[in-house]
C-alpha cells in the first residue's frame, strides 16, 4: 500500500510517463471528474496536474512519445453521456488540448501503443449497445484509420500489446454478469484476429499491464461481486499462470508499470460504484 491518490476515484484511468503514473478523470458518488493527479514514487507522494477539459471516466488511455493520450468515456454514471473526445496532455508544459475526435461517441474501451501509433478496440455507447470497433490513430499526421473489428464486440475488456501484437481479453457483452473470458490476438502485419488461451476466470472491468513478459490481468466484478484474481498471461510460452491476488477485490482501477513495480489506483471495493476506493497499492515479482 502507497500513499492514496487524494481524490477517490472509480472507473479511472493510468499510465506512466517518465517514471511517473498519471491518473486523468474517474468518477465518485455519481459524477464524473476533471480530476487529474500525478503520483512520483520516489517521494510516494501525489500533486494535482492541469484538470481535464471536461469531466470523464471510463478513459481509454494510453502513452506515446512521452503525451498521456485519452479516448472516449462517459461524463455521468452509470455509462451516460459517452464522448467522442480525443485528448492530449503534454507534461512539459501541463496543458491539455483536443485532436481529431473518435468517429463516434464512446466509453470503456481499451487502448494500446503499437508501432507508435494507439489502437482504440471495443467499447460501448451506453448500455447494452457495445462495440467490435478498432480504430487506430497516428499521432505523426493527427488522423484515424479503421482496422480489423474485434471478432466479438464487448466492453471493459483488457487491451495490452507485446511482441508486436495486440491482446484484447475478457470484457462483457452487456451487464457485468455477462462477462466472457475470450482472448482474442490481433497481427498488424496481416490486419487478422486470431484466437488465444481463454482467461481462466472470466470477468469484465479489470486492470491490466505488460509485466516482465506477462500480460497481468487484475480484478473485475459481476453485479454480486469484486475479484481478487492476479491472473497473468505469459506471451512467450503461450499459456496463463496464477499469481498472488490482490489483498482486495476490486473493478474500474487503473495500471500502470514503473520499474519493478505495477501499480493499481482507485476503482472500486464493490460491485457497481459501490465502495469507491482512493488506495494505490503495488504488486512485484522478483
Amino acid at each position: 500500500m502507497k500513499a492514496p491518490r487524494p481524490a477517490i476515484t472509480n472507473e479511472a484511468a493510468a499510465v506512466a510517463i517518465g517514471g511517473k503514473l498519471l491518473a486523468p478523470g474517474g468518477s465518485h458518488q455519481g459524477k464524473s471528474t476533471t480530476r487529474h493527479d500525478e503520483y512520483d514514487p520516489a517521494s510516494d507522494r501525489w500533486r494535482a496536474l492541469a484538470a481535464l477539459p471536461q469531466p470523464l471516466d471510463h478513459i481509454a488511455a494510453a502513452a506515446v512519445n512521452g503525451k498521456l493520450y485519452g479516448a472516449g468515456g462517459f461524463d455521468s454514471t452509470v455509462h451516460k453521456g459517452a464522448s467522442d473526445a480525443f485528448l492530449e496532455y503534454d507534461p512539459a508544459v501541463d496543458r491539455w488540448r483536443y485532436l481529431v475526435p473518435l468517429k463516434a461517441p464512446l466509453g470503456a474501451a481499451g487502448a494500446a501503443v503499437l508501432n507508435g501509433k494507439i489502437h482504440v478496440i471495443g467499447g460501448r455507447a451506453r448500455d447494452h449497445e457495445v462495440f467490435a470497433t478498432h480504430q487506430v490513430y497516428d499521432p505523426a499526421i493527427n488522423a484515424w484509420t479503421d482496422a480489423a473489428p474485434l471478432p466479438l464486440a464487448r466492453d471493459h475488456l483488457a487491451v495490452v500489446a507485446a511482441e508486436g501484437k495486440i491482446h484484447v481479453i475478457g470484457g462483457r457483452v452487456s451487464t457485468p454478469d455477462e462477462r466472457t473470458g475470450r482472448h482474442d490476438v490481433y497481427d498488424p502485419a496481416t490486419n487478422a484476429w486470431t484466437a488465444g488461451p481463454p482467461l481462466p476466470t472470466p470477468r469484465s472491468a479489470m486492470a491490466a499491464a505488460l509485466y516482465k513478459g506477462l500480460i497481468l490481468v487484475v480484478g473485475g466484478e459481476t453485479r454480486a461481486m469484486t475479484f481478487t484474481e492476479n491472473e497473468a498471461y505469459d506471451v512467450k510460452n503461450g499459456r496463463w499462470v496464477t499469481l498472488k491476488p490482490m489483498p482486495a477485490g476490486r473493478h474500474g482501477h487503473g495500471a500502470a508499470v514503473i520499474g519493478n513495480n505495477v501499480y493499481f489506483v482507485g476503482g472500486a471495493l464493490g460491485p457497481g460504484g459501490r465502495d469507491n476506493t482512493n488506495e494505490l497499492i503495488v504488486f512485484s515479482l522478483p
